[in-house]
């Protein structure tokens, strides 16, 4: 496997999946305790079919059925979304 899917595959394993799940158990339990607005109940689902496409990278290396160029586009992508989220 070459560099570039090894630290996708990092950085949506040890990074990605994790915030996505941690932000998720936080808007279950607002919809668990009748306080989710909305906007909640959006975020839900949107963090739900993101961490579906996440699992989906991490299945298309470990399959090779991304190439090394798909694989560093989708790496710069979610870098971008991890500094845009470190300056908020």
């Amino acid at each position: 496997m070459s560099n570039i899917k090894n630290e996708l595959k990092e950085v949506v394993e040890v990074t990605m999946l994790p915030e996505v799940e941690a932000y998720l158990e936080d808007l279950l339990k607002l919809l668990e305790n009748n306080e989710a607005t909305e906007d909640d109940i959006e975020a839900i689902k949107e963090m739900e079919s993101f961490m579906v496409e996440l699992q989906n990278i991490v299945e298309s290396i470990n399959t090779n059925q991304i190439n090394d160029t798909q694989a560093s586009e989708v790496y710069d992508k979610i870098m971008t979304l991890i500094d845009e989220h470190k300056e908020h």
